[in-house]
């Protein structure tokens, strides 16, 4: 699958040495919770100092600063995306939050460059918490896409193998 990018994105992931940051947007909804949560995989700005809050703000949306490392799946086309997803455990709040899910959250991630906060250079807007792993010092967890956008259409064919009583 090919994706549309910007020169500064290809640019700042090809180089060997740049100053351009690449920063990973999250929104996390569910049924659960009142309003979105945003969270930003890097600290941009200062947003409060007491406590001490960092955060991306893109879109009119602040996107609070939680250290987390990712990686974006590769494009195959037999299995649904899979992106493996590494949060520091540094606030008991989350563990308690990931245990009160009894169904699957529902996970935007957006990536932009430090420069163009407000253009998301790659989306991808349907993917589903899975196969969370709470240790000491880190939560790892997969974000998947929904199998059924890969289901191809027709699932099935009335054949006289599959279906031998109709012939």
């Amino acid at each position: 699958m090919s994706r549309t990018v910007s020169p500064a994105f290809l640019n700042a992931i090809n180089s060997q040495e740049t100053d351009e940051v690449v920063i990973c947007l999250l929104t996390v909804t569910h049924e659960d919770l009142a309003e979105p949560i945003f969270l930003s995989s890097d600290a941009t700005t200062r947003i409060s100092d007491s406590p001490l809050v960092y955060a991306t703000v893109s879109r009119g949306n602040e996107y609070l600063f939680l250290p987390f490392e990712f990686t974006l799946p590769d494009d195959k086309s037999d299995s649904p995306p899979r992106i493996q997803l590494s949060i520091d455990n540094t606030d008991r709040s989350l563990v308690a939050m990931l245990r009160s899910f009894t169904t699957p959250a529902s996970i935007k991630l957006e990536i932009v460059l430090a420069s163009s906060l407000d253009d998301v250079e790659i989306e991808m807007p349907a993917l589903q918490l899975s196969e969370v792993t709470i240790g000491e010092e880190q939560v790892t967890a997969d974000l998947v896409a929904d199998a059924l956008i890969n289901e191809p259409y027709p699932a099935g064919q009335f054949t006289p193998g599959a279906f031998p009583g109709l012939f």
